[in-house]
């Protein structure tokens, strides 16, 4: 099963509404898709969220790094010789980690498709079937409240909620959320390092002596800010999430070294896809700190391949995939099953995508 070509296209699906979080506003998914083809005449999907505010990854920088980079590196290579593959993704470019992302996400759903499996399957088949929490955009507090009634009421009992825009305003809101919603609905708050470290020190403390119960809170400082980041971990009783401080496994390690975090959070479109996501689980099982995976706002392509990495993993016991949901329409036919909160594998062979539809090649 070698490889012939590397085809990149796009598509632009709707929100069900506007994505709003501390850093920026949305109101559609415009991802990147690549067809990754074979002599054999089998197709690998990947996809690729351009995300700049977060991984500085550009629709063109994506584009121009698969076009220029990897595609000439990969093609003519047989999908036997996977690690070798792998080696010259990760080396063929410098960062461009989306890039890098979607081929990966495409070439493990050949690696599963060459040996007939369930892609989780083959990764340690843990378990079929997740159960996802669904995110609260940061609005007004009465907004908020009203969204997340209505997320419980489509049947979700976990619910993340954006803040980090107004410290003051976020305890207001949180106030609000917890008061419409009831204790038993479990609650995660996402701060996408809209706080200072003392800021998140005391802001944190008055949720606690507010009995707001949160779960965790999933970083809330700068994400270079390391120290940072430890100090709130070090100072209050929430547990934390290491997000957008965590990149590469050689992130993770720093952060897992200094326990600068309670968890840590695995994104594809962070780590550069699957290959590099298994070494940062490995590392967090040496640690015997718990994982969760999340994604940006992707369609079902790339969040298909979360969704198999979760399944296969132990130490992923946390699930942020609800990007699928949050869309008004699905362009990908096959792969993961979302009904709401819970999202099922079919044992259909590498990721299970068979088509995808209203693709703009480019």
């Amino acid at each position: 099963m070698k490889i012939t070509d590397i085809k990149i296209g796009k598509i632009s699906v709707p929100l069900r509404t506007p994505f709003k979080t501390a850093l920026r506003t949305v109101s559609r998914v415009e991802d990147i898709i690549v067809e990754v083809k074979t002599d054999t005449g089998h197709v690998g999907y990947g996809e690729a969220a351009p995300t700049g505010v977060i991984t500085g990854d550009t629709t063109g920088a994506i584009v121009g790094a698969i076009k220029d980079h990897i595609k000439k590196s990969l093609v003519g290579m047989d999908i036997e010789n996977f690690e070798e593959i792998m080696i010259k993704l990760n080396r063929c470019v410098v960062k461009n980690n989306s890039a890098k992302a979607a081929v990966d996400i495409a070439l493990y759903d050949l690696y599963g498709q060459l040996y007939g499996a369930p892609l989780y399957k083959l990764l340690g088949g843990y378990r079929n079937e997740i159960i996802t929490d669904i995110t609260i955009s940061v609005n007004d507090p009465d907004e908020m409240a009203r969204d997340s009634i209505d997320a419980i009421n489509r049947g979700y009992d976990v619910l993340k909620i954006k803040v980090g825009k107004d410290a003051t305003k976020d305890m207001i809101r949180m106030k609000s959320i917890r008061d419409a919603v009831g204790y038993d609905v479990k609650l995660r708050i996402d701060a996408n390092q809209g706080w200072k470290p003392k800021e998140a020190v005391k802001l944190l403390r008055k949720m606690e002596d507010a009995g707001l119960d949160i779960e965790f809170v999933e970083q809330p400082v700068a994400a270079n800010d390391i120290e940072g980041l430890k100090f709130v971990t070090d100072n209050v009783s929430i547990p934390v999430l290491a997000d957008e401080s965590i990149f590469s496994p050689q992130d993770a390690l720093k952060v897992l070294q200094n326990r600068a975090a309670d968890f840590i959070n695995i994104k594809l479109m962070k780590t550069g896809g699957i290959y590099n996501a298994l070494k940062i689980c490995s590392l967090a099982e040496i640690y015997d700190v718990e994982c969760m995976i999340g994604c940006m706002l992707e369609a079902k392509v790339s969040v298909n391949a979360a969704v198999h990495l979760a399944c296969a993993k132990s130490i992923i016991t946390k699930i942020d995939l609800d990007g699928p949901v949050l869309c008004s329409e699905d362009p990908v036919v096959g792969g993961a099953i979302f009904n709401e909160r819970k999202i099922s594998l079919p044992d259909s062979q590498g990721l299970g995508v068979s088509a995808i539809k209203n693709i703009q090649y480019l």
